[in-house]
């Protein structure tokens, strides 16, 4: 759903609201569910739960800061459904 709603076509805008409204519910039902959801940029790097991909030379990030996220990923209590796919600086 996510890579659904990061195309920008205006030729598609009530396919993106349907898209968007799919979304939310699957994200209240997981939240009601006590899955959340991680994985953010600026993050520090943990291979307990993200799996990273790609690595890069960023000054301005520190030393296993994640620079970019592919995928997010997900975790049920202490248990990681889904990891998140990385990009990771330095």
């Amino acid at each position: 759903f996510e890579r659904a709603l990061a195309v920008t076509d205006s030729d598609l805008e009530s396919f993106r609201k349907g898209t968007e409204m799919i979304y939310t519910n699957l994200m209240d039902t997981f939240k009601k569910l006590g899955v959340e959801a991680f994985g953010e940029k600026g993050e520090e790097f943990d291979p307990n739960k993200h799996n990273a991909v790609m690595h890069t030379e960023d000054e301005s990030l520190g030393e296993n800061v994640i620079a970019e996220v592919f995928q997010t990923g997900f975790v049920l209590g202490e248990k990681v459904i889904r990891f998140a796919m990385v990009k990771v600086a330095n």
